[in-house]
């Protein structure tokens, strides 16, 4: 763990691409498209549905590898994470156009949470091939930076920590995944001094498999963590302190993180049965934690009170990897392993 010298993205990593300089990238076909009859298509069930945007976010001056996961400011932009070593950071406007670029010069760049923090906006980043956490400002500069726990006697090299979310909480307390390592939650500080670690990999309620994505639950009466467990199909809930409250099972469902919008919560399936067959949707539940809608899958329905696993459409979506929602409840969606593909936009309708 440590700070840097707040040195500007430009002077942090050379290779950062300025603004109108970028090298020019073209996709030879932006697949994810392949499929939608016309622009009248309509995905989603009930009250959530949605109109794919064919068009938003496609910009062959920025190249992308795996897009990972995408914030709204309250300027209304959006950024997107990338691990594309050119572009880690891609800034839209709510209409599609890239504003701003910025690298810190890796390639597994992953997790991005927002935070606001007296009125000031940071982005917290986490890379699972640097095996470090980023806290920086909106323009890139590098605030903070956590590093592998080698403090911990589970963790004996760097290669055991491969960060994918992290979120913080009022006080300043960040709470890292570490979901493509050793499994653990590991809270930090504000300033990145070493709190408390629970979880770990195994089959048990207080264990995870993959705790890939995590969010603060403030709609009870204390706030709590909805930390998913993706191999296994679910959610699990914890106190602050880590301690295991209740799971939620949602068969068929390779859960990325949970987006919570009022009482409606979010999330990107990223698989439903396989990784080579691009069976990919996403969910929306309700407060009672019941399925409501699954643009770009089969009607959501229960038998006995449990989820019959979905079925994709095998055309809206590749990989959707993340769910982003603005003012007005329109989506926006990153996709891992998708051939090079922007983000697309759903509008709801």
């Amino acid at each position: 763990m440590k700070k840097s010298n707040q040195e500007s993205r430009r002077q942090f990593v050379s290779k950062t691409v300025a603004l109108g300089t970028a090298t020019l990238f073209i996709p030879k076909t932006f697949y994810i498209h392949k499929g939608l009859k016309n622009d009248d298509t309509t995905i989603g069930h009930g009250e959530f549905k949605y109109k794919i945007d064919k068009n938003w976010g496609v910009n062959s001056q920025y190249p992308v590898n795996d897009c990972h996961e995408m914030v709204l400011d309250k300027d209304h932009n959006l950024f997107m994470t990338t691990n594309h070593n050119k572009n880690n950071i891609l800034k839209y406007n709510q209409q599609g156009k890239i504003i701003d670029s910025w690298s810190i010069g890796n390639n597994g760049t992953h997790g991005l949470t927002l935070s606001d923090e007296g009125g000031e906006e940071f982005l917290y980043i986490t890379d699972y091939a640097t095996h470090t956490i980023y806290k920086t400002d909106k323009k890139g500069n590098i605030i903070l930076q956590i590093e592998w726990p080698q403090f911990l006697n589970e963790y004996k090299s760097p290669d055991d920590f491969k960060p994918t979310e992290t979120v913080v909480t009022p006080n300043g307390d960040i709470y890292v995944c570490d979901g493509y390592g050793k499994d653990f939650i590991i809270q930090f500080d504000e300033k990145g001094k070493y709190i408390n670690h629970f979880g770990g990999r195994g089959d048990t309620d207080s264990t995870f498999e993959c705790c890939h994505g995590i969010t603060l639950d403030q709609r009870g009466e204390n706030p709590t963590l909805l930390i998913t467990s993706r191999t296994k199909n679910e959610f699990k809930r914890f106190t602050l302190d880590g301690k295991f409250i209740e799971k939620y099972e949602l068969p068929g469902c390779w859960i990325c993180r949970p987006i919570l919008d009022g009482n409606n919560l979010y999330f990107s399936v990223i698989i439903t049965n396989s990784w080579d067959n691009y069976d990919g949707m996403l969910a929306v539940l309700d407060q009672e934690y019941k399925v409501v809608s699954l643009p770009g899958g089969s009607s959501p329905e229960y038998l006995n009170q449990k989820l019959v696993p979905p079925v994709s459409d095998k055309k809206s979506f590749l990989n959707p990897h993340d769910i982003c929602i603005d003012q007005d409840k329109n989506l926006y969606i990153p996709q891992w392993n998708s051939k090079n593909t922007y983000p697309m936009k759903l509008i709801r309708v």
